[in-house]
């Protein structure tokens, strides 16, 4: 019987293809069975409690990007906040971990960043998830607590202000904008409209917008392959350019990367994780807008 131990040794030794799908992508009725699993854990990842504290996957507990992922600057928390929030997740370093929600897509990449070797996407939405009959609650989870270690951190998926400063104009680098038109035009700041008073409308100079819009299906499953590479055509797919991935506060980006990556084997493309909400404030940055 192949163990979850197992599956984990094997995805560190295999390389994560277009066609490999089946290591980053688990479907419903795979967690469902897998619930009571004591190697999975399953986290739900959004930019609220609201979602979360209506009714959740049975056992989920809740990473919530503004209050677990990022500081008062939007930028990703420090090592011992990070730590503190594996261990009472009740992750182990050889944990499977199943994400789902808004923002399931950054959690995968975190886990990545940190050196975790088996993360995966809940290959459907959380209303088909619970539509289709599916175990859940609406008691938040308690799980018994880990003593999660961080090793050195991966920087080969993570980029920094100064490494999208340092990108603009260069021929061997593109810039993907992945937030909506409005965004990119410089009408909004943030995708819902709210105004932030420090803040600067508009996009990276150089950047080329990419939709994700259309990713999933109607189950909020990832479409095949073929049509991810289709919806990705200003991603230079095939050529060895390096490509940064940025949105308003990491999300989008994460997902952005997460198909490339993970989905269609795109070598050499990172997080700006810090996104619009660090540079559109910080004072010096360039900023294009019609």
């Amino acid at each position: 019987m192949t163990t979850t131990r197992d599956r984990t040794a094997a995805n560190r030794a295999t390389p994560r293809t277009g066609e490999a799908r089946e290591q980053v992508l688990v479907d419903a009725a795979w967690l469902a069975a897998h619930l009571d699993d004591p190697h999975v854990r399953v986290v739900e990842v959004d930019v609220s409690a609201t979602a979360y504290a209506e009714w959740h996957v049975d056992g989920a507990v809740l990473w919530n990007v503004y209050a677990d992922l990022k500081d008062a600057d939007y930028r990703l928390v420090d090592g011992d906040a990070l730590e503190s929030l594996l261990a009472r997740s009740g992750i182990e370093p050889d944990s499977t971990v199943i994400f789902y929600g808004y923002a399931a897509a950054m959690g995968v990449w975190l886990l990545r960043l940190l050196g975790h070797a088996d993360a995966r996407v809940l290959d459907c939405s959380r209303d088909t998830w619970r539509a289709e009959g599916h175990p859940w609650s609406t008691a938040a989870a308690d799980p018994a607590h880990s003593a999660y270690r961080l090793g050195p951190v991966d920087g080969r998926v993570r980029a920094d202000h100064a490494a999208v400063r340092d990108a603009i104009g260069r021929p061997d680098v593109r810039l993907l904008d992945v937030r909506s038109p409005e965004e990119f035009r410089g009408e909004r700041f943030w995708p819902s409209g709210a105004v932030q008073p420090d803040g600067r409308a508009g996009h990276v100079p150089s950047a080329v917008r990419q939709t994700i819009d259309g990713i999933q299906d109607e189950r909020g499953a990832f479409r095949p392959a073929h049509e991810l590479r289709t919806l990705f055509a200003a991603a230079d797919l095939d050529g060895d350019s390096e490509l940064i991935t940025y949105c308003a506060v990491g999300g989008r980006a994460a997902t952005a990367w997460f198909v490339l990556t993970e989905l269609l084997g795109r070598d050499h493309v990172r997080v700006y994780d810090g996104s619009w909400a660090e540079w559109g404030r910080m004072p010096g940055t360039a900023v294009a807008a019609p």
